[in-house]
This record gives structure tokens, sequence and C-alpha cells, in this order.
């Protein structure tokens, strides 16, 4: 198998605007065993317009949208101390730009690569601006069909830039039947790229079955709580929850590197045989010269002796000797 898969805890707005709040989120995104925090670099007059509809209006805090995003603008030195903050507790930090001028910011600040949002795939200019860094580009592709997938990929590609290719379904949450798990290997068949999943589910479930097909990214949103703030709240994952899910996709791979050969039985259950195996016993007190039938026999545990699936073998020979009840029989116990 290849290399381990990388698994990215996505924050996007959950810090609601708190600098303190999403330097939280890279602790537990740490703690939990993530490979990669997440974020969006929002630029609000760069993206936007006041006229800019409410996906889900949840925040009497913000009169529209716009207001919105630019409450939830950090400075330069806020978005490096984030960056900073994750270098130090091991993570690569990542954030999805929604403007050249973010692009720019976050080529100041470094990332580790170029999240595509899935708003942004047919965004050509931007994806070439982030492929123009040599930096790993990962596109999500829940509002684009394969053809503006392939578009996103050829300017990527155009600039060198390794790829990884996400499906995604942008519905909050997503239900099992929207999360498409057989377009992964679908778009590894048709781009010849890295894949990977950006779930939405608020489930562990899509991320371990993904691990089973084989990916190479899987984002999944954090959340400090279910009784947390916000919009994504119900499409995220707990830090216990994304601990557990981490745990079972190295499980997952763990399983996968070392494949197991039934032409013989396994070494490591070879003891094991003589517990919970059967062997043939006597059935009751038998004595030198008792011609056996079936019902002097049985197969019973421990498996040290005669294999239970020979026991036929000793209907109708010769004792030639006495034997007790429940006695493991050997061919030795038997006439010539």
């Amino acid at each position: 198998m290849g290399a381990p898969c990388t698994i990215i805890a996505e924050v996007a707005q959950a810090h609601d605007g708190s600098l303190g709040t999403a330097h939280a989120f890279i602790d537990a995104a740490a703690e939990a065993g993530a490979d990669a925090i997440k974020f969006q670099t929002h630029i609000a007059a760069a993206e936007s317009t006041p006229h800019e509809p409410w996906r889900v209006r949840f925040s009497d805090q913000d009169e529209t949208r716009y207001d919105y995003w630019r409450r939830m603008e950090f400075t330069r030195e806020q978005w490096a101390s984030l960056k900073t903050h994750a270098d130090e507790v091991g993570l690569l930090f990542l954030s999805s730009a929604f403007s050249l001028e973010a692009v720019d910011l976050l080529k100041d600040i470094g990332v580790a690569g170029w999240k595509v949002a899935s708003g942004e795939t047919t965004n050509t200019e931007m994806v070439s601006a982030m492929a123009k860094t040599g930096q790993p580009v990962l596109i999500s592709t829940g509002m684009s069909d394969f053809t503006e997938i392939e578009t996103a990929l050829t300017v990527a590609r155009a600039n060198d830039a390794p790829c990884c290719v996400f499906q995604c379904t942008t519905q909050y949450p997503s239900p099992p039947e929207s999360v498409g798990l057989n377009v992964i290997e679908e778009l590894r068949q048709r781009f010849s790229c890295a894949v990977g999943l950006s779930d939405h589910s608020g489930t562990v479930f899509p991320g371990l079955a993904a691990a089973v097909i084989g990916i190479q990214a899987l984002e999944i949103h954090i959340t400090l709580s279910r009784k947390s703030f916000g919009p994504d709240v119900v499409a995220s994952l707990t830090p216990d929850e994304i601990a557990h899910l981490v745990a079972g996709i190295r499980f997952i791979e763990k399983m996968q590197a070392h494949p197991v050969d039934k032409s013989t039985v396994p070494k490591a259950v070879l003891e094991n045989r003589k517990i919970f195996l059967k062997s043939v016993v006597a059935n009751c007190n038998l004595t030198a010269g008792t011609r056996l039938e079936r019902k002097h026999l049985a197969a019973k545990k421990p498996g040290t002796g005669v294999p239970a699936a020979k026991l036929t073998e000793f209907v109708g020979r010769t004792l030639a000797r006495d034997v007790s009840r429940d006695q493991l029989l050997s061919y030795e116990d038997l006439k010539a």
C-alpha cells in the first residue's frame, strides 16, 4: 500500500471570528490525531458584494452575508500566528482561499498546499495562481461535473502542481445516499490522480468506507461540541469522534498492508487450534476387545489428539487396551 491517508480537520468558519477559538481548534485537531488543520481565508471586499444572499440565515449578529464575511476576517499577523501554532503541534497548515488577494496572503504566510473549495473549482484564474506556486492543489468537486473538474485539473497540471481530487457533496449534512463513494474510483480512473473524500455527513462512516476503497486524503469538519454555534455543526465531528475515525483508518491501513495467506493455517493461531479444535475420545469406559461403534465415540476438546474429522476411521476397529470415558484415543489404542 502507499502512504497513509492524510486526515484534514476542516475548521471553516466554526471559530465564528474568534482568534482564540481558532487556536483552540488547532490543539483539538492535533490531540485527535489529525494530520492537517484547514481554515478558510475570507476577504469580504475581494470575494463578495453586499448583495450575496445567505445560504442559511443563522446569525442575528450580522445584517448581511457580506457583514458575516467581514467579521470572519483575520489580519495577516493573526493568520501567521495560526500557521506558527499549527507548525508547533505538528499539523500541516491549510486554508481555502476565496480570492486572489487571499491567495497572496496565504503565499506570504506559507501553506502546505492549496485547497480549492467547491464553489471555486471553476475559478480557473485562482486555480492557476495556486498551482504556479508548485505546491499540491486539492480540488473539491461538490458543485462541479466531470467537464469542470477536468478543466480545473488541466489548469493545475499546466503548472506542474501535484493534484488530488476530492469527491464532495455540498449538503450539510450529506445523507448517505448523496455521499457518492462510487465517484472516488471513477475520479481515479478518469484523471489518473490522487483522490480523496471531503465528507459533510457528520458521521465517521463515509471516511472509514473511503479508507477501505483507498484514498490519499480525507477532509472532515471539526466542531468542539455538538452544542457549538454555527451552521456546520450538524455536518461536523467532535474531537473524540475524529480520534475514533483516525484510529479506525489507521487500523484499516494496517489490515490492508498485511494480507493474510489462507492457503495454510497462520502461525499465530496454531496454538489456538489445540484449544478450540476437537479430538476423537471414548464416550464411555470401554474394555480391550470392544469392537467400536459410533455410540462409543465422541468429538471433544482439546484438539491435541486425533482430529475429530477422523472419527469414522475408528468405527468398526477393535480396542487393544482398556480406555476410560473422555480419554483421547490414538491409533495405538487399536488392534492392527
